[in-house]
Protein backbone atom coordinates (compact mmCIF):
# COMPACT_ATOMS: atom_id res chain seq x y z
CA UNK A 1 0.00 0.00 0.00
CA UNK A 2 1.21 3.52 -1.08
CA UNK A 3 1.75 5.93 1.52
CA UNK A 4 3.73 10.16 1.94
CA UNK A 5 7.19 10.57 1.80
CA UNK A 6 8.62 12.97 3.91
CA UNK A 7 12.12 15.10 3.76
CA UNK A 8 13.67 16.85 7.48
CA UNK A 9 17.03 18.70 7.15
CA UNK A 10 19.14 18.69 9.74
CA UNK A 11 22.40 20.30 11.08
CA UNK A 12 24.34 22.83 9.03
CA UNK A 13 23.93 23.66 5.62
CA UNK A 14 26.04 22.63 2.65
CA UNK A 15 26.73 23.39 -0.87
CA UNK A 16 24.95 20.44 -2.17
CA UNK A 17 22.82 19.43 0.40
CA UNK A 18 19.87 20.79 -1.78
CA UNK A 19 20.90 17.82 -4.79
CA UNK A 20 20.07 15.30 -2.01
CA UNK A 21 17.02 17.10 -1.95
CA UNK A 22 16.72 16.87 -5.33
CA UNK A 23 17.46 13.21 -5.72
CA UNK A 24 14.85 12.36 -3.21
CA UNK A 25 11.77 14.04 -4.55
CA UNK A 26 12.88 13.06 -8.20
CA UNK A 27 13.06 9.63 -6.85
CA UNK A 28 9.92 9.87 -4.89
CA UNK A 29 7.98 11.34 -7.80
CA UNK A 30 8.77 8.35 -9.94
CA UNK A 31 7.76 5.89 -7.17
CA UNK A 32 4.52 4.16 -7.30
CA UNK A 33 4.75 3.58 -3.54
CA UNK A 34 4.71 6.97 -2.94
CA UNK A 35 1.51 9.15 -3.17
CA UNK A 36 2.43 12.61 -1.78
CA UNK A 37 6.35 14.22 -0.96
CA UNK A 38 5.99 16.35 1.46
CA UNK A 39 8.87 18.50 3.64
CA UNK A 40 9.45 19.61 6.98
CA UNK A 41 10.17 23.42 6.76
CA UNK A 42 12.85 23.87 9.65
CA UNK A 43 13.32 20.04 10.01
CA UNK A 44 12.71 18.31 13.23
CA UNK A 45 11.23 21.52 15.18
CA UNK A 46 8.79 22.59 11.81
CA UNK A 47 7.48 19.01 11.69
CA UNK A 48 6.55 19.38 15.68
CA UNK A 49 4.76 22.63 14.37
CA UNK A 50 2.79 21.62 11.51
CA UNK A 51 5.23 23.32 9.40
CA UNK A 52 4.59 21.00 6.18
CA UNK A 53 4.75 21.59 2.71
CA UNK A 54 3.73 19.23 -0.39
CA UNK A 55 5.98 19.86 -3.09
CA UNK A 56 5.01 16.94 -5.24
CA UNK A 57 3.88 18.71 -7.93
CA UNK A 58 6.64 21.10 -8.22
CA UNK A 59 8.10 21.60 -12.04
CA UNK A 60 11.41 20.32 -13.15
CA UNK A 61 12.68 23.84 -13.63
CA UNK A 62 11.84 24.80 -9.88
CA UNK A 63 13.15 21.46 -9.14
CA UNK A 64 16.53 21.74 -11.33
CA UNK A 65 17.11 25.34 -9.45
CA UNK A 66 18.09 23.42 -6.18
CA UNK A 67 21.29 21.92 -8.11
CA UNK A 68 22.89 25.40 -7.76
CA UNK A 69 20.82 26.94 -4.60
CA UNK A 70 23.07 27.22 -1.45
CA UNK A 71 22.09 26.29 2.25
CA UNK A 72 19.16 24.78 2.79
CA UNK A 73 16.08 25.45 0.38
CA UNK A 74 13.60 23.66 3.06
CA UNK A 75 15.35 25.06 6.36
CA UNK A 76 17.21 22.86 9.13
CA UNK A 77 17.37 23.16 12.55
CA UNK A 78 19.48 21.59 15.66
CA UNK A 79 16.70 21.00 18.00
CA UNK A 80 17.76 19.20 21.22
CA UNK A 81 14.96 16.23 21.23
CA UNK A 82 14.00 13.70 23.76
CA UNK A 83 11.94 10.62 24.24
CA UNK A 84 8.55 12.68 24.64
CA UNK A 85 9.47 14.84 21.43
CA UNK A 86 10.53 11.74 19.44
CA UNK A 87 7.32 9.99 20.25
CA UNK A 88 5.12 13.08 19.03
CA UNK A 89 7.05 12.68 16.00
CA UNK A 90 6.05 9.60 15.17
CA UNK A 91 2.74 10.91 15.63
CA UNK A 92 2.91 13.13 13.39
CA UNK A 93 4.27 10.93 10.41
CA UNK A 94 0.81 9.02 11.13
CA UNK A 95 -0.58 12.54 11.04
CA UNK A 96 0.61 13.12 7.47
CA UNK A 97 -0.08 9.85 6.41
CA UNK A 98 3.94 9.35 6.03
CA UNK A 99 5.30 6.04 4.99
CA UNK A 100 8.71 6.80 4.24
CA UNK A 101 10.58 9.39 6.11
CA UNK A 102 13.93 10.61 5.11
CA UNK A 103 16.46 12.25 7.52
CA UNK A 104 19.40 14.30 5.10
CA UNK A 105 22.24 15.83 8.12
CA UNK A 106 25.47 14.85 9.81
CA UNK A 107 26.10 13.25 13.23
CA UNK A 108 23.52 14.57 15.51
CA UNK A 109 20.63 14.13 12.38
CA UNK A 110 22.27 11.00 12.00
CA UNK A 111 21.35 9.92 16.09
CA UNK A 112 17.84 11.58 15.44
CA UNK A 113 17.04 9.45 12.74
CA UNK A 114 18.50 6.72 14.64
CA UNK A 115 16.34 7.50 17.56
CA UNK A 116 13.47 8.32 15.80
CA UNK A 117 13.49 4.81 14.00
CA UNK A 118 13.08 3.07 16.76
CA UNK A 119 9.78 4.96 17.56
CA UNK A 120 8.86 3.71 14.23
CA UNK A 121 9.58 0.48 14.06
CA UNK A 122 6.09 -0.75 14.93
CA UNK A 123 4.11 1.93 13.22
CA UNK A 124 5.25 0.67 9.59
CA UNK A 125 7.80 3.75 8.68
CA UNK A 126 10.37 3.16 7.36
CA UNK A 127 13.02 5.85 8.52
CA UNK A 128 16.54 6.59 6.42
CA UNK A 129 19.27 8.51 6.23
CA UNK A 130 21.04 10.50 3.90
CA UNK A 131 24.47 11.48 4.75
CA UNK A 132 25.58 15.24 4.80
CA UNK A 133 28.45 16.96 6.33
CA UNK A 134 30.88 19.60 5.10
CA UNK A 135 33.29 18.32 8.40
CA UNK A 136 33.62 14.81 6.93
CA UNK A 137 33.57 13.22 10.35
CA UNK A 138 30.63 10.57 9.31
CA UNK A 139 31.38 7.20 10.62
CA UNK A 140 31.85 4.13 7.79
CA UNK A 141 31.36 6.11 4.77
CA UNK A 142 34.64 6.89 2.79
CA UNK A 143 33.24 10.40 2.38
CA UNK A 144 30.47 12.36 3.33
CA UNK A 145 28.33 14.81 0.55
CA UNK A 146 29.18 18.21 1.31
CA UNK A 147 32.91 17.61 2.19
CA UNK A 148 34.20 17.98 -1.72
CA UNK A 149 32.48 21.31 -1.97
CA UNK A 150 34.05 22.76 0.98
CA UNK A 151 37.09 21.22 0.30
CA UNK A 152 37.39 22.50 -3.34
CA UNK A 153 36.60 26.21 -1.28
CA UNK A 154 39.45 25.43 0.84
CA UNK A 155 41.88 24.54 -1.36
CA UNK A 156 40.72 27.61 -4.37
CA UNK A 157 40.43 30.26 -1.49
CA UNK A 158 43.89 29.44 -0.14
CA UNK A 159 45.42 29.32 -3.79
CA UNK A 160 44.20 32.83 -4.21
CA UNK A 161 45.81 33.97 -0.80
CA UNK A 162 49.28 32.33 -1.32
CA UNK A 163 49.22 34.04 -4.74
CA UNK A 164 48.67 37.44 -3.17
CA UNK A 165 50.92 36.84 -0.10
CA UNK A 166 53.59 35.79 -2.47
CA UNK A 167 52.69 39.34 -4.31
CA UNK A 168 53.56 41.44 -1.37
CA UNK A 169 55.51 39.13 0.43
CA UNK A 170 55.47 41.73 3.66
CA UNK A 171 53.33 38.74 6.05
CA UNK A 172 52.61 35.53 7.89
CA UNK A 173 48.88 35.05 6.69
CA UNK A 174 46.74 32.97 9.07
CA UNK A 175 43.70 31.29 7.67
CA UNK A 176 41.19 29.24 10.13
CA UNK A 177 39.52 26.43 8.73
CA UNK A 178 35.64 25.06 9.84
CA UNK A 179 36.01 21.30 10.82
CA UNK A 180 34.96 20.91 15.09
CA UNK A 181 37.18 18.24 16.12
CA UNK A 182 38.04 16.34 12.88
CA UNK A 183 40.69 18.29 10.39
CA UNK A 184 39.07 17.59 6.97
CA UNK A 185 38.48 20.76 5.41
CA UNK A 186 41.35 22.48 7.07
CA UNK A 187 44.17 19.70 5.62
CA UNK A 188 41.67 20.26 2.18
CA UNK A 189 43.86 23.43 2.08
CA UNK A 190 46.97 21.46 1.01
CA UNK A 191 45.49 21.16 -2.74
CA UNK A 192 46.04 24.73 -2.87
CA UNK A 193 49.16 23.79 -4.83
CA UNK A 194 47.24 22.00 -7.48
CA UNK A 195 46.66 25.97 -8.13
CA UNK A 196 48.95 27.90 -7.50
CA UNK A 197 53.01 26.91 -7.63
CA UNK A 198 52.78 26.48 -3.37
CA UNK A 199 50.03 25.09 -1.29
CA UNK A 200 49.92 26.75 2.34
CA UNK A 201 53.41 26.49 4.19
CA UNK A 202 51.75 24.66 7.81
CA UNK A 203 48.83 22.84 8.38
CA UNK A 204 47.41 22.56 11.69
CA UNK A 205 44.83 19.97 12.48
CA UNK A 206 42.47 19.12 15.48
CA UNK A 207 43.84 15.38 15.96
CA UNK A 208 47.30 16.43 17.17
CA UNK A 209 47.33 18.34 20.39
CA UNK A 210 48.48 22.03 19.97
CA UNK A 211 52.09 23.28 20.94
CA UNK A 212 52.52 26.77 20.94
CA UNK A 213 55.99 26.55 21.37
CA UNK A 214 56.66 23.93 18.32
CA UNK A 215 54.27 26.62 16.56
CA UNK A 216 56.51 29.64 16.73
CA UNK A 217 59.17 27.28 16.04
CA UNK A 218 57.51 26.79 12.54
CA UNK A 219 56.52 29.92 11.77
CA UNK A 220 60.03 31.17 12.61
CA UNK A 221 61.43 28.95 10.29
CA UNK A 222 59.35 29.65 7.58
CA UNK A 223 60.22 33.84 8.09
CA UNK A 224 63.64 32.74 7.84
CA UNK A 225 63.36 30.70 4.81
CA UNK A 226 60.97 32.69 3.12
CA UNK A 227 60.24 36.12 4.85
CA UNK A 228 56.50 35.53 4.59
CA UNK A 229 54.07 32.65 4.33
CA UNK A 230 50.39 31.02 5.08
CA UNK A 231 49.34 28.82 7.54
CA UNK A 232 45.88 26.97 7.83
CA UNK A 233 44.38 26.23 11.16
CA UNK A 234 41.77 23.92 12.36
CA UNK A 235 38.55 26.22 14.39
CA UNK A 236 39.11 23.48 16.53
CA UNK A 237 42.89 23.37 17.99
CA UNK A 238 43.19 22.69 21.49
CA UNK A 239 46.21 21.82 24.13
CA UNK A 240 47.15 18.28 24.95
CA UNK A 241 44.51 18.43 27.54
CA UNK A 242 41.82 19.25 25.29
CA UNK A 243 41.16 22.96 26.34
CA UNK A 244 40.67 24.82 23.21
CA UNK A 245 43.84 27.57 22.65
CA UNK A 246 41.06 30.45 22.27
CA UNK A 247 37.62 29.99 24.95
CA UNK A 248 34.60 29.29 22.75
CA UNK A 249 32.43 32.05 22.42
CA UNK A 250 29.16 29.91 22.97
CA UNK A 251 28.50 26.55 23.49
CA UNK A 252 25.11 24.80 23.93
CA UNK A 253 24.71 20.83 23.31
CA UNK A 254 26.72 19.71 21.00
CA UNK A 255 27.11 23.02 19.29
CA UNK A 256 30.46 25.09 19.71
CA UNK A 257 30.65 28.80 18.67
CA UNK A 258 34.48 28.96 18.47
CA UNK A 259 37.06 31.93 19.82
CA UNK A 260 38.83 33.32 16.84
CA UNK A 261 41.27 31.09 16.38
CA UNK A 262 43.22 32.84 13.18
CA UNK A 263 43.36 36.21 14.97
CA UNK A 264 44.73 34.94 17.82
CA UNK A 265 47.61 33.31 15.89
CA UNK A 266 48.37 35.83 14.43
CA UNK A 267 48.59 37.74 17.37
CA UNK A 268 50.80 35.50 18.67
CA UNK A 269 53.35 35.94 15.83
CA UNK A 270 53.32 39.55 16.22
CA UNK A 271 53.68 39.73 19.71
CA UNK A 272 56.46 36.48 20.12
CA UNK A 273 58.22 37.08 17.05
CA UNK A 274 57.88 40.86 16.37
CA UNK A 275 56.82 40.00 12.37
CA UNK A 276 53.76 41.35 10.76
CA UNK A 277 50.87 39.04 10.58
CA UNK A 278 47.30 38.76 9.81
CA UNK A 279 44.20 36.56 9.83
CA UNK A 280 41.54 35.33 7.94
CA UNK A 281 38.37 33.63 8.66
CA UNK A 282 35.99 32.49 5.65
CA UNK A 283 33.36 30.76 8.47
CA UNK A 284 30.07 30.32 6.46
CA UNK A 285 31.53 31.43 3.36
CA UNK A 286 32.68 28.13 2.81
CA UNK A 287 30.35 26.30 3.83
CA UNK A 288 27.70 26.40 1.35
CA UNK A 289 29.44 28.41 -1.41
CA UNK A 290 27.75 27.28 -4.43
CA UNK A 291 30.70 29.15 -6.99
CA UNK A 292 33.20 26.33 -5.52
CA UNK A 293 30.46 23.58 -5.55
CA UNK A 294 32.16 20.47 -6.43
CA UNK A 295 30.09 18.93 -9.41
CA UNK A 296 31.21 15.13 -7.78
CA UNK A 297 29.91 16.55 -4.71
CA UNK A 298 26.94 17.58 -6.49
CA UNK A 299 26.00 14.18 -7.97
CA UNK A 300 26.65 12.06 -5.25
CA UNK A 301 24.72 13.97 -2.89
CA UNK A 302 22.01 13.68 -5.71
CA UNK A 303 22.96 9.88 -5.66
CA UNK A 304 22.98 9.18 -1.83
CA UNK A 305 19.42 10.91 -1.75
CA UNK A 306 17.83 8.53 -4.77
CA UNK A 307 19.19 5.78 -3.06
CA UNK A 308 17.45 6.46 -0.05
CA UNK A 309 13.93 6.35 -1.34
CA UNK A 310 14.74 3.56 -3.49
CA UNK A 311 15.48 1.63 -0.09
CA UNK A 312 12.77 2.79 1.75
CA UNK A 313 10.47 1.79 -0.61
CA UNK A 314 11.72 -1.84 -0.62
CA UNK A 315 11.42 -2.03 2.96
CA UNK A 316 14.75 -0.91 4.43
CA UNK A 317 14.50 0.95 7.69
CA UNK A 318 17.06 1.75 10.32
CA UNK A 319 20.21 2.11 7.77
CA UNK A 320 22.03 5.69 5.98
CA UNK A 321 23.23 5.63 2.73
CA UNK A 322 27.25 5.38 2.59
CA UNK A 323 29.74 5.99 -0.33
CA UNK A 324 32.16 3.34 -1.37
CA UNK A 325 34.86 4.41 -3.62
CA UNK A 326 35.42 1.65 -6.77
CA UNK A 327 38.78 0.30 -7.64
CA UNK A 328 40.72 2.18 -10.68
CA UNK A 329 42.57 5.06 -11.91
CA UNK A 330 39.47 6.97 -12.45
CA UNK A 331 37.34 7.80 -9.82
CA UNK A 332 33.88 6.37 -9.07
CA UNK A 333 31.78 5.15 -6.52
CA UNK A 334 28.83 3.11 -5.56
CA UNK A 335 26.11 3.71 -2.53
CA UNK A 336 25.61 1.05 0.31
CA UNK A 337 23.61 0.68 3.12
CA UNK A 338 24.77 0.92 6.60
CA UNK A 339 22.91 0.59 9.76
CA UNK A 340 21.97 3.36 11.35
CA UNK A 341 23.48 2.34 15.09
CA UNK A 342 26.93 2.54 13.06
CA UNK A 343 27.05 6.08 12.46
CA UNK A 344 24.99 7.66 15.32
CA UNK A 345 27.45 10.14 17.54
CA UNK A 346 30.30 8.62 15.95
CA UNK A 347 33.29 10.75 14.63
CA UNK A 348 35.47 10.23 11.69
CA UNK A 349 38.35 11.96 12.15
CA UNK A 350 42.08 12.09 9.84
CA UNK A 351 43.86 8.96 10.27
CA UNK A 352 47.98 8.97 11.09
CA UNK A 353 49.39 8.25 7.23
CA UNK A 354 47.29 11.58 6.06
CA UNK A 355 49.23 13.18 8.49
CA UNK A 356 52.67 13.86 8.23
CA UNK A 357 55.20 13.19 11.33
CA UNK A 358 55.83 16.91 12.59
CA UNK A 359 51.95 17.41 12.54
CA UNK A 360 52.13 20.90 10.37
CA UNK A 361 50.84 19.17 7.11
CA UNK A 362 49.79 16.92 5.28
CA UNK A 363 50.46 13.53 3.64
CA UNK A 364 50.49 12.93 -0.19
CA UNK A 365 48.55 9.84 0.79
CA UNK A 366 45.74 12.85 1.52
CA UNK A 367 46.05 14.98 -1.45
CA UNK A 368 45.45 11.40 -3.46
CA UNK A 369 42.50 10.62 -1.65
CA UNK A 370 40.78 14.41 -1.40
CA UNK A 371 41.39 14.75 -5.29
CA UNK A 372 38.61 13.42 -7.24
CA UNK A 373 36.78 14.83 -4.69
CA UNK A 374 36.84 18.52 -5.65
CA UNK A 375 35.38 17.99 -8.82
CA UNK A 376 37.25 19.68 -12.04
CA UNK A 377 40.55 20.69 -12.04
CA UNK A 378 41.26 23.70 -9.78
CA UNK A 379 41.96 27.36 -12.38
CA UNK A 380 45.73 27.84 -12.41
CA UNK A 381 46.71 30.87 -11.13
CA UNK A 382 50.20 32.52 -12.98
CA UNK A 383 53.18 33.47 -11.66
CA UNK A 384 55.78 35.34 -13.59
CA UNK A 385 58.29 36.52 -11.03
CA UNK A 386 60.25 32.99 -11.34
Amino acid sequence: MAGNLIVMHGGGPTAVINASLYGVIREAQAAPEVDRVLVAIGGTGGLLKDCVRDVTDLTEEELHGLLSSPASAIGTSRDALELPEYRALASQLEKYGVKYAIMNGGNGTMDTCGKLYAQCTEKGISVMGVPKTMDNDLAVTDHAPGFGSAARYMAGSVAEVCCDVDGLPIHVVVIEALGRNAGWVTAASALASDSYGSGPDLIYLPERAFNEEEFLADVQALIDEKGHGVVVASEGLHYADGTPIVEPVFKTGRSTYFGDVSAHLAQLITKKLGYKSRSEKPGLLGRASIAWQSETDRDEAEMCGREAVRAAVKGESGKMVAIRRLPGETYASETFLVPIEQVMMTEAKMPDSFINERGNGVTEAFKDWVRPLLGSPLPKLMNLRG
